[in-house]
C-alpha cells in the first residue's frame, strides 16, 4: 500500500502506484488540457508530484516540449540564477565485496587493479586537487567492511579537512559511500561532511535483486532507507540518484520523485541535490548489455522535468557526459557539475600506468579545469567554489527554506563571484583570468542590495591582495 509517510521502502516507493501512475501518464499525455494545467502549476514554483511530472514526461506535443524546458530553464534561473557548482570526485579504494553487474569494481572481476589510498597518498592526491583550485570534493569507496570500514573513511575526511597548500584547501568533503546504519551516520555528521550522496540505481525491486545479486548491497529495503537513517543521524543534507539505463526511465522518473516526496513528508526537508548518471563503458561492463538506454533528447528531458518537480534540488551532472551534453542540458535546471574528473582510485597526483587501471567508468569530459570554468563563463555561467552554506549551518531545513523562497540567492550570487576571484588569483591562465575579471565586474552589478555590492567590492580588492575565504 502507498504510503509516502511510511518508513517501509516497498510502501514509500510502491510499485503498484508507479505503475499506476505509467498508466495515468500514457493516458494523459496527450491531453493538452491537462497539460497546460500542470504546467500553470508549475508555474507557482511549488513544484509537482510524481504523477503531474510524470504526464509532463510524457508528453508527446512538441510545442509543450518547448515550454517545459523553458519554464525549466526560467526556474533554475529564479532559485539557483546563472551559477554552477563545481566539485571533483575522489576516490579512496576500489575493494568491493558486491556483485552489482553494471560496476566494474564488482567482487568477481579478478583483472581490475584493487587500490586503496593510503593518508599520504591522499595528501598527495588533495594537495594535487588543491593545486588545480578545486575547493569541494566527493569522495567515494567501494563496500568492504574489512578494507574499507567506517573508521578508515573517518580518517580519510580528517585528512582532507588538514590539507592546506598554499591559497589551497577543500572546503566541502561529500561523501558517496555504500548504505549504513544510524551510528555510522552520526559520526559521519560530526566529522563534519557536506551531503551524504548514495545512488538508488534503479528503484524496481524486482531489478534492483537481479542487478545485485550478491553483497549487502543485494538488500533492498536497506538500501533505500539509508536516507532515513542518515537523516536520523543528523545528516540534512542528502543526495538521491538513479543510474539511467538500467530500468524504464519512466520508471525510475517516477520513484525518484516518490524518494523525494518521502522526505519531505517524513523530515520536511527534500533531497538537497539529485544526480541523473547514465550507464557508461568501464573495465569489463558493456553498456549494451542493458536494454534500457534514453538518448540525448530524453535525457534532456528528464533533466527539465526534475527541475520543475523538485525546483529546490541541485541537480548534478558528471563528467560521463560530454561537453556537448553537458551544454545542452545546463539551461534545463543543472547546478552542479564536476570538472577534470578521476574516476580511479588517486590519479589526481600521478596518472595511472596503463596496466593498473582502476577507473570505475569512462569520463567522457576530459577537460581541465581551467577549460571547463573558462568554457561555463563564455557560455554566461558564473563557476562556483563557494561551500558558504554548509560552513555558516545554511544546511537542512534552514537551507530549503531560504531556497524555496529564492532568497539564497542574496548569499550565493555574492559567495560565488568572491570563490571564483580566488580561483583567477590563485590558478586561472591568462586568458581565463581576463574572461572572468570582465565577468565579475559585469555580474557585481546584478547583486540588489548596496550594501552587499559594496562589502563583495572591497572583498574583491583583498582577494587580490592575498586574503582568502570571505563568504556571506
Amino acid at each position: 500500500m502507498y504510503n509516502p509517510k511510511s518508513s517501509k521502502a516497498e510502501e514509500f516507493i510502491n510499485h503498484e502506484e508507479v505503475l499506476a501512475t505509467l498508466e495515468y501518464a500514457e493516458k494523459n499525455k496527450n491531453d493538452i488540457g491537462l497539460v497546460n494545467d500542470i504546467l500553470e502549476k508549475a508555474k507557482l514554483r511549488k513544484g509537482l508530484n510524481h504523477r503531474e511530472a510524470s504526464v509532463l514526461l510524457a508528453c508527446e506535443d512538441p510545442e509543450k516540449t518547448e515550454e517545459i524546458f523553458h519554464l525549466a530553464e526560467q526556474i533554475k534561473k529564479d532559485f539557483y540564477g546563472n551559477r554552477i557548482v563545481l566539485f571533483a570526485p575522489l576516490y579512496l579504494s576500489n575493494y568491493c565485496v558486491n556483485g552489482c553487474v553494471y560496476c566494474p569494481y564488482h567482487l568477481k572481476n579478478k583483472h581490475i587493479a584493487r587500490k586503496k589510498l593510503s593518508q599520504e597518498d591522499i595528501a598527495r592526491e588533495v594537495t594535487a586537487l588543491q593545486d588545480m583550485g578545486h575547493k569541494r570534493l566527493a569522495i567515494e569507496a567501494g563496500e568492504d567492511p574489512v578494507m574499507n570500514p567506517i573508521e578508515y573513511i573517518l580518517e580519510s575526511i580528517n585528512t582532507i579537512y588538514s590539507i592546506k597548500h598554499k591559497n589551497g584547501s577543500i572546503r566541502r568533503v561529500n561523501v558517496n559511500i555504500a548504505a549504513t546504519t544510524v551510528e555510522n551516520y552520526r559520526k559521519l555528521k560530526e566529522a563534519g561532511i557536506g551531503t551524504y550522496v548514495l545512488f538508488q540505481e534503479t528503484y524496481h525491486k524486482e531489478s534492483y535483486e537481479k542487478l545485485h545479486p550478491t553483497g549487502p548491497k543485494h538488500n533492498y529495503a536497506y538500501h533505500t532507507e539509508a536516507m532515513d537513517r542518515a537523516m536520523e543521524g543528523g545528516i540534512d543534507d542528502v543526495g538521491l540518484g538513479v543510474l539511467f539505463g538500467l530500468e524504464l526511465y519512466k520508471y525510475e522518473f517516477a520513484a525518484l520523485l516518490m524518494h523525494a516526496e518521502h522526505l519531505e513528508a517524513v523530515f520536511g526537508v527534500g533531497p538537497h541535490t539529485i544526480s541523473v548518471p547514465r550507464v557508461k563503458p568501464a573495465d569489463d561492463i558493456d553498456p549494451n548489455v542493458f536494454d534500457n538506454g534514453i538518448s540525448d533528447d530524453i535525457f534532456a528531458k528528464i533533466c527539465a522535468c526534475t527541475r520543475i518537480a523538485v525546483p529546490y534540488t541541485g541537480i548534478i551532472i558528471s563528467t560521463r557526459e560530454s561537453k556537448a551534453l553537458r551544454e545542452r542540458v545546463l539551461p534545463l535546471g543543472v547546478s552542479q557539475i564536476s570538472g577534470a574528473s578521476k574516476t580511479s582510485v588517486g590519479g589526481y597526483c600521478t596518472p595511472e600506468p596503463e596496466d593498473e587501471k582502476s577507473e570505475q567508468f569512462d569520463v567522457s569530459d576530459r577537460r581541465t579545469l581551467d577549460e571547463v570554468v573558462k568554457w561555463l563563463m563564455e557560455i554566461g555561467y558564473i563557476p562556483s567554489f563557494c561551500t558558504a552554506c554548509y560552513r555558516e549551518g545554511r544546511t537542512g531545513d534552514r537551507f530549503m527554506s531560504l531556497c524555496k523562497s529564492k532568497q539564497i540567492q542574496n548569499c550565493c550570487h555574492p559567495n560565488a563571484l568572491m570563490t571564483l576571484k580566488e580561483y583567477l588569483a590563485d590558478y586561472a591562465s591568462p586568458e581565463t583570468k581576463a574572461v572572468g575579471d570582465a565577468l565579475i565586474e559585469k555580474e557585481i552589478n546584478n547583486i540588489p542590495n548596496t550594501k552587499v555590492r559594496q562589502l563583495v567590492r572591497e572583498n574583491l580588492i583583498k582577494i587580490q591582495n592575498g586574503q582568502r575565504d570571505f563568504r556571506i
